[in-house]
């Protein structure tokens, strides 16, 4: 089996007196899609928060692709592989589809190219952010300002926009919340297309969605991995049917 893509060891974080991170450990491997799960409270926003480096965590060590970057600047982590796409989608509304993508090829290349050109008229940027775009569905609303998509539309075209930084693992933030079925569906044939060819580490509570895309699940509960298997493991896990106590999500 190969090395872990990622691997989270001991990991703690605090908020005064209540323990969001508990002594957590879990290996993310290459290529996989592994979800986070877990009821609300369970501490897996804050997890994400500490791997892309907006929460520092108190003790324990992030280790990626074989560095520790524990302590590594949050605008740093995207330079080395590591991207994030946020639950609240975080867009240039009065910008193209393409546009937005444009400038995330450009941020991620670390430099403007000719910055007194308007970036969308730039040929290196117009290529890969073109390349996402239609890796995600969306070439064809290119030419369609941010601010006219569907809600939908702007999950993945956020998407498309960490896609283009061609990052080594992907944390995705519950990319499904304020879905319809359909949107729903769409992320899920999304998710299946990267599938085996993108690390992926998964924050969602649509269940459904969960067992469809998953490799692998881990559960959390009060900050901490409570089991960590296949869908077929989790949906066996009497722990972790305690821990849903209610939830027929689970059930088989």
């Amino acid at each position: 089996m190969s090395d872990p893509l990622l691997d989270i060891r001991s990991l703690v974080k605090r908020f005064g007196g209540l323990t969001a991170t508990d002594e957590l450990s879990l290996q993310v491997r290459p290529r996989e899609i592994h979800a986070i799960i877990g009821p609300n409270g369970a501490g897996k926003t804050t997890l994400i928060a500490q791997l892309s480096g907006e929460l520092q965590p108190d003790s324990g060590r992030i280790v990626f692709a074989g560095h520790d970057i524990t302590r590594l600047p949050v605008w740093r982590r995207p330079h080395r592989g590591l991207m994030r796409s946020f639950q609240i989608t975080s867009l240039f509304r009065d910008m193209t589809a393409l546009q937005n993508t444009a400038l995330a090829v450009q941020a991620q290349a670390g430099h403007s190219f000719r910055f007194w050109r308007p970036a969308d008229q730039e040929a290196r940027l117009l290529q890969p952010a073109r390349a996402a775009l239609r890796q995600v569905g969306l070439e064809a609303r290119a030419d369609v300002p941010a601010a006219a998509l569907a809600h939908g539309e702007q999950r993945q075209l956020e998407i498309a926009m960490a896609l283009a930084a061609k990052p080594r693992l992907l944390l995705l933030d519950e990319p499904m919340a304020g879905m319809g079925p359909e949107e729903s569906a769409r992320i899920v044939r999304l998710l299946l297309a990267l599938k085996g060819r993108l690390t992926i580490c998964l924050v969602e509570h649509d269940m459904d969605a969960v067992f469809a895309v998953a490799d692998r699940i881990t559960v959390l509960v009060y900050g901490r991995a409570i089991a960590t298997g296949s869908p077929a493991f989790i949906r066996r896990n009497e722990e972790v049917r305690r821990a849903y106590l209610g939830d027929d999500s689970l059930a088989a």
